[in-house]
C-alpha cells in the first residue's frame, strides 16, 4: 500500500511538472509572438564647448608640535590668502570651505613597536569660483604668495552644461533616427512607431594640474582654458512592418 502511494504522488509531482512548464513555455511563446518586428540603433554625438567658469581649490597646509599650534598657524596663513584674494576679485567673491582636517603624525619605531604621536597636520581647502578667466593665473599667483602651499585642483566648467546636454542629446537623437531610416530603407521596411529610447551621457570637465609657483617666483602662471565635451549617447527601437 505504501509503495503504490509512493508511485501515485511521484506520477502526480512529475505530471504537475509537466503541466506548469508546459504553461510557461506557452506563455513565453506568447510574449514573444506578441513583440512587433524591429530595429535597434544607437546615435552617438559630442559637443565642443568654451568654457566660461572656472573653480580653483586652494589649500594652507602646516605642521606643528600640538595640534593647538598647527591650527593657529593655519588660520593666519589663510586669512592672509583670503584677504588678498577679496583685494583681487572683490568682497563679494565666491569663496567656500570644501575641505577642513586636523590629523596627528606618527613616527614608527625602526625596530617595531607602538608608533608615537610626533605633531600635529592641519589642512584647510577652500574652492574659488570665478567667471572671469583671465584672473585664473593671478588668483594663482596671489595664493601662493600669499601663504597658500596647496594647489589641489583647476577645473574648467561652463554655467549651463544642461543647454549644452540638450544639444548633445539632440544630435545622437537625429544619428539613432538617421541610422533607423537607412536601416528600414535598405531591408524594404516602414518604420511605424518609436517603441523605446534611452540615453546615457554627460560633460566632461577635464581636471588640470598647476605647478605650485613659490612666493619668490615673479613669472605669472600661464593657463589655458582649453575646451569641453559634452558626450550623449542615444539607443533607439522602432516597430517596422
Amino acid at each position: 500500500m505504501k509503495i503504490t502511494n509512493r508511485i501515485y504522488l511521484s506520477l502526480t509531482f512529475n505530471a504537475l511538472l509537466l503541466l506548469l512548464l508546459g504553461v510557461v513555455s506557452a506563455s513565453a511563446q506568447q510574449a514573444a509572438e506578441k513583440l512587433p518586428p524591429s530595429i535597434q540603433t544607437t546615435g552617438e554625438a559630442i559637443v565642443m564647448a568654451t568654457p566660461d567658469r572656472a573653480r580653483i581649490d586652494v589649500g594652507v597646509v602646516t605642521q606643528a608640535d600640538t595640534s593647538q599650534q598647527a591650527v593657529a598657524q593655519n588660520a593666519a596663513k589663510l586669512e592672509a590668502t583670503l584677504s588678498r584674494i577679496r583685494t583681487l576679485l572683490g568682497t563679494d567673491a565666491d569663496i567656500k570651505t570644501i575641505s577642513y582636517t586636523v590629523q596627528p603624525n606618527y613616527r614608527y619605531p625602526k625596530e617595531g613597536g607602538e608608533p608615537t604621536i610626533s605633531g600635529y597636520t592641519a589642512t584647510n581647502i577652500v574652492r574659488i569660483t570665478l567667471d572671469d578667466l583671465t584672473k585664473v593665473g593671478n588668483v594663482i599667483d596671489t595664493a601662493t604668495q600669499a601663504g597658500a602651499n596647496r594647489i589641489q585642483q583647476l577645473q574648467f566648467t561652463v554655467k549651463d552644461d544642461q543647454a549644452l546636454q540638450a544639444q548633445a542629446l539632440r544630435e545622437a537623437a537625429l544619428k539613432a533616427r538617421r541610422k533607423a531610416d537607412a536601416l528600414a530603407g535598405a531591408l524594404n521596411l516602414s518604420i511605424i512607431r518609436v517603441l523605446n529610447v534611452t540615453e546615457s551621457g554627460s560633460p566632461v570637465f577635464p581636471v588640470r594640474e598647476v605647478a605650485f609657483a613659490r612666493a619668490a617666483d615673479t613669472a605669472s602662471t600661464p593657463i589655458e582654458p582649453g575646451t569641453i565635451e559634452v558626450r550623449a549617447s542615444v539607443t533607439l527601437s522602432v516597430e517596422v512592418r
